[in-house]
């Protein structure tokens, strides 16, 4: 199931999943959320404006039942920002699913934000998700804020704008990319194909 909760175009990420092979289902209700078996949360835009769809709709309550069923969820751009307790974006409270805070991704002489492009993504700890992948494999972003867990041990990823930030995170049946794995040719097909096969288990 793919979420729809007005925070960007899912024709992209459905196109990937479907030449995967997969049935991709867009649900924008909670019922539909919680009859999924796997569940991608993509988006782009502004935290507070998502925050407060995703209420109005019951989103939040639904996405919040299935993580804590176990279902396998990967959150994409926004959804591995609002996943976490706090955006500094419109100073908004989130999900909740991750203990973290997103962060605005600090100015730099000579560099350009939003971060917008290709970038490396150095992987750490072995998730299945994220098997398989080549060490310069590079990977589609487009953001201003991104994702810091509150423990280190969920940080799968990291890239380097300015800053070294966590763009690959994770814990329990929980994966998210600051990077657009539809949008990042074979490798980030390689990723949603992980994901599709993924039980939502990951042994530390």
């Amino acid at each position: 199931m793919v979420i729809d909760y007005q925070a960007g175009n899912l024709t992209s990420v459905v196109r990937s999943l479907r030449a995967l092979g997969a049935e991709a289902t867009v649900v924008e209700e909670p019922e539909g959320v919680l009859s999924a078996r796997r569940i991608i949360f993509p988006g782009v835009g502004a935290a507070g404006e998502a925050m407060a769809t995703l209420k109005r709709r019951g989103l939040d309550r639904a996405l919040r039942e299935a993580f804590s069923r176990g279902i396998p969820l990967f959150g994409i751009c926004l959804g591995a920002q609002i996943i976490l307790d706090h955006s500094e974006e419109n100073d908004t409270p989130c999900l909740g699913l991750l203990s973290g805070r997103t962060r605005a991704l600090p100015p730099s002489p000579g560099l350009k934000i939003p971060h917008m492009g290709w970038n490396r993504v150095n992987f750490r700890g072995g998730h299945p998700v994220f098997a398989d992948l080549p060490l310069n494999a590079e990977y589609y972003f487009v953001h201003s804020y991104y994702p810091e867990p509150a423990k280190a041990e969920a940080v799968l990823g990291v890239t380097e704008h300015g800053v070294s930030f966590p763009s690959a995170i994770g814990w329990r049946n929980l994966v998210a990319t600051q990077f657009h794995p539809e949008k990042s040719g074979r490798f980030g097909l390689r990723i949603l194909a992980n994901f599709l096969a993924w039980d939502g288990h990951h042994a530390e």
